[in-house]
């Protein structure tokens, strides 16, 4: 293969082939921080310091990236993916603890690949129950048998639970059976104590390790949980979100944002008073105002649902969007910077760091959340839904 760099692209020849590959120099880009994972990690096991954790990595880490979170969340006892592919990862990685597969396989033939990477997997149903009778194996499988208390989404009813239990403790191919269910309401008022009193009633009698923990429940209901549950499953906390963002932040639970999306200004306007901006003309302004020309939109990931106001970092100082999401751009008031920074518009122009979410260069810090709900999403939707456009890259920070 033959590379002559031309400054702004490289040519890469191999064979009769040639390819022109363009260096990313749109400035738009994601951080990854891992110092965050680790805190997070660590402020996780304070409130369940005797509860093993699994780090949920699903849907490629929250968006984050396998690869990119691992050294940070390598602390926890064990990892919960959704897929095979995503254990697999873990395993090229180098990982040699517990993986539990959340929702356990799609079809018999994952069973193989189970047995193969030595995976833990969930059993909510009964053909996954007739897959494993079915199943020839020489290692022994060990499942998270799943009681639906009330999620109604996965797992067996209470009145099923025993019999799917003992049909699984029956089963040669099964060496351990563990149990777990999923709370719906640990993040309102509603609770866990009415799932959790269904799950003691209809399995406390079985034996095995449990799980019960999700996020909401290890930061909200820690002291109604403490019955010597055996794993927590941790998703969102890990990443820096709330789990109930209207009651508190994110900040309050001493958690810091493992994600930044940030980019720059690349034009400036003069809105005139009684001028709008953006497609539909949904912001007019009522004074004349600067605002600038940011390079992120609705292609990147940005929710173009996200009306005017929602809030932004202009040079690290809390600023808000006007008008319309396009798809590769969006408008920032740059007003504030004006009146509160000591700046004019000469130190505004092109290159001036806006932070979409997460932490500014100068150390000032945007929710995640506080952007998904003026957006009417949640953190979970952004965290997944950064467009493959957006380079992402590590921020190593320190692991003080």
């Amino acid at each position: 293969m033959i590379s002559t760099d031309l400054g702004y692209n490289t040519i890469q020849s191999s064979g009769p082939f040639s390819f022109l590959i363009f260096r990313m120099t749109r400035p738009i880009q994601a951080l990854v921080h891992r110092s965050a994972l680790k805190h997070n990690l660590a402020r996780i096991k304070t409130l369940c310091p005797s509860t093993p954790i699994l780090a949920v990595v699903k849907a490629n880490a929250y968006g984050h990236g396998i690869e990119r979170v691992y050294e940070g969340l390598r602390g926890a006892e064990g990892f919960g993916v959704l897929e095979v592919s995503e254990a697999s990862r873990l395993r090229a990685l180098g990982w040699r603890g517990p993986i539990l597969l959340l929702e356990g396989v799609f079809d018999a033939r994952e069973l193989e690949e189970c047995s193969r990477l030595k995976l833990w997997h969930t059993v909510h149903c009964q053909a996954q129950i007739d897959w494993l009778v079915r199943h020839k194996t020489h290692e022994p499988h060990r499942v998270f048998l799943k009681m639906n208390s009330g999620m109604n989404r996965l797992g067996f009813g209470p009145e099923s639970f025993k019999a799917a239990y003992t049909r699984l403790v029956a089963c040669p191919q099964v060496q351990e059976v563990s149990l777990m269910t999923h709370f719906s309401d640990a993040d309102v008022p509603a609770g866990v104590n009415a799932q959790l009193a269904t799950f003691q009633t209809h399995a406390s009698d079985l034996g095995g390790e449990i799980s019960l923990c999700n996020s909401a429940a290890a930061l909200i209901q820690p002291k109604e949980l403490d019955l010597g549950q055996d794993w927590a499953r941790i998703g969102i906390a890990l990443y820096g979100g709330s789990v109930n963002p209207q009651a508190q932040s994110a900040q309050a639970w001493g958690l810091l944002p493992a994600l930044t999306l940030k980019s720059e200004v690349i034009a400036l306007q003069t809105v005139r008073a009684g001028q709008s901006v953006g497609y539909g003309s949904t912001f007019t302004a009522s004074r004349d105002t600067r605002i600038g020309i940011v390079a992120c939109g609705y292609a990147d990931g940005y929710p173009r649902h996200a009306e005017s106001g929602t809030p932004v970092l202009v040079h690290g100082v809390r600023s808000q969007t006007v008008g319309r999401v396009s798809m590769d751009m969006l408008a920032v008031d740059l007003e504030p910077l004006l009146s509160t920074s000591g700046m004019d518009s000469h130190n505004i122009g092109v290159g001036t760091e806006v932070t979409l979410w997460g932490e500014s260069s100068l150390g000032t810090r945007l929710e995640i959340d506080e952007v998904a709900q003026s957006a009417g999403t949640l953190a979970y939707e952004l965290m997944c839904g950064l467009s493959t456009r957006v380079p992402i890259s590590m921020d190593e920070g320190s692991d003080a």
